[in-house]
């Protein structure tokens, strides 16, 4: 997780994205336990309250849940809930500014695939 906090953005929000992401990358795996909130707060110098908030947004959005004396743990389901979600999410939102890039641009098919491919012919 990163150290440095942006500025423009509460940083329980931060704390939760961070986790989200490592758990999408598989960092952190289903059923694995979360650091305790006193873990994280030490590590990443920040109030206890503000980990705690992170992580009950977690429990919230049916990422995580709670098991009382044993700590906070990664649900079953929760990279592929994820993984629905960023799709749905780039489909959504960043496709679109995607294709009226591309469209401005004035490229076509074949060039977007000989670049990706890395057959560009000039």
């Amino acid at each position: 997780m990163a150290t440095q906090w942006k500025n423009d953005q509460p940083i329980y929000l931060q704390l939760k994205e961070q986790i989200m992401a490592m758990i999408i990358d598989g960092i952190l795996n289903e059923g694995e336990a979360l650091p305790s909130v006193r873990k994280v707060a030490a590590d990443y110098q920040i109030n206890p309250i503000t980990a705690s908030k992170a992580y009950a947004e977690l429990v919230d959005e049916g990422l995580v849940e709670k098991k009382r004396g044993l700590g906070m743990f990664i649900l079953k389901g929760a990279r592929k809930n994820l993984l629905n979600a960023e799709q749905k999410k780039f489909l959504e939102q960043e496709w679109p500014e995607i294709i009226k890039r591309i469209s401005l641009l004035g490229l076509d098919t074949k060039q977007l695939i000989e670049a990706a491919t890395g057959k560009n012919k000039d």
